[in-house]
């Protein structure tokens, strides 16, 4: 690759990558503010588990709206488009008082994040040479990891002195500097040389189903319904988790900031192996981990038990996120691609709605932790069975 190149590539990251980082921000602080508001509106369990909801259902409808015109307009108008959809909600939601006028400001936050986030990984897909591909999409998603960091850190000095209202403002502001840098980001070069205008979204979203594309599909929506479903079932829930295990609420947001380091390793390590070892090992592997880490959490009765497997579940969750992301775009060609993808995150998104859903209503009905989290675990499993038995590997292929 040329210097140019190379340049165009890292500066290409760069922005996508930035704009991610504000993405987990806003993410992220949900699940430390759905434990301040529980203390500061009396929310039930059950109301908790609809906020975390909420925002999934908005992302769903994101990632298949979103998806799909990205296949017909262009991977940078979708990818801009989004990013100011969720800012503004996402500041906006800083002003509300009540907790209906919340969730829709969250829906609409929600279908931002969840169009930007399949789209931007088909973007940098389409852009970066296939030697390279899966290690710079999942460095692009290492990103997310010093988002929820930076979240982490304005939860524990904002929230406790100055509130979650701050803590909102903030996480929202950065997103509009992103749109500054996008201005001079170019589109996909691959989207640009297919011409896919002439095709209709029906088309695309029948061939995503195609004889050619259905096992590819089945295994995807799967993995990624699986995933989905555990990790906002289990990560948006974590401070509050914590506080259920007796932990104060400064203590729960202390402990999820050392958490939350270990997902940079996870990130770094999975960019590492998914080029020497393929997706499909990298996948396997750390959703395994995360199986294993996610018992061992939810069963933990000591500090330093809860700690070190909160720390394991961040480290292969967030890897096999990133997997995850490399692996969705390269299932399907040019022409259908984003549409492809956006599917398989909607679908996934419906697992993000049940996963924190279910938690709150198997806490109110008075379940222990431990089977709550061996639900997920199960889950995971299924996923990793998805990819052995139905994925293929797509390690340096060549985008069709």
């Amino acid at each position: 690759m040329s210097k140019k190149n190379s340049l165009s590539k890292n500066k290409l990251l760069g922005i996508a990558g930035l704009a991610w980082m504000f993405d987990a921000m806003d993410v992220g602080i949900l699940s430390f503010i759905i434990a301040a508001l529980s203390v500061d509106w009396g929310l039930t369990p059950v109301q908790m588990g609809w906020i975390g909801s909420v925002n999934s259902i908005g992302m769903a409808v994101g990632a298949l709206v979103f998806g799909v015109f990205a296949d017909k307009v262009g991977r940078k108008k979708i990818f801009m488009l989004t990013l100011l959809l969720f800012s503004i909600a996402g500041g906006l939601s800083a002003l509300t008082t009540t907790l209906a006028a919340f969730l829709i400001l969250r829906f609409f936050v929600g279908m931002g994040l969840g169009g930007e986030l399949p789209v931007a990984s088909t973007l940098v897909s389409e852009s970066v040479e296939a030697k390279e591909r899966g290690r710079v999409v999942v460095l692009l998603e290492s990103f997310w990891a010093a988002g929820w960091l930076i979240s982490a850190l304005i939860a524990y000095f904002i929230i406790p002195t100055y509130g979650w209202r701050i803590a909102l403002v903030i996480t929202a502001l950065p997103a509009f500097y992103a749109i500054y840098l996008r201005i001079k980001l170019p589109d996909s070069p691959r989207f640009t040389e297919k011409k896919t205008q002439s095709r209709t979204i029906m088309q695309n979203m029948k061939e995503v189903w195609s004889k050619q594309y259905a096992k590819r599909t089945l295994m995807l929506w799967i993995v990624w319904f699986t995933v989905v479903f555990s990790y906002y079932g289990m990560f948006l829930w974590l401070p509050s988790v914590m506080v259920i295990k007796g932990f104060s609420l400064i203590k729960s947001f202390e402990y999820i900031l050392i958490m939350t380091l270990a997902q940079l390793p996870g990130y770094f390590s999975a960019a590492w192996l998914i080029e020497k070892m393929g997706r499909k090992f990298v996948l396997v592997t750390y959703l395994l981990g995360t199986a294993a880490s996610a018992f061992v959490f939810g069963s933990a009765d000591t500090t330093a038990a809860l700690i070190i497997s909160g720390m394991l579940l961040s480290f292969f969750n967030l890897g096999a996120w990133g997997a995850l992301y490399a692996y969705s775009p390269e299932q399907y060609p040019t022409v259908i691609r984003a549409t492809g993808s956006g599917m398989a995150a909607s679908v996934g998104r419906v697992g993000g709605i049940l996963g924190p859903l279910l938690v709150g209503s198997l806490v109110t009905a008075g379940y222990e932790i431990s089977w709550i989290f061996g639900i997920f675990c199960i889950a995971i499993v299924i996923g990793v069975l998805s990819v052995l038995i139905l994925g293929t590997e797509t390690k340096q292929v060549e985008l069709d």
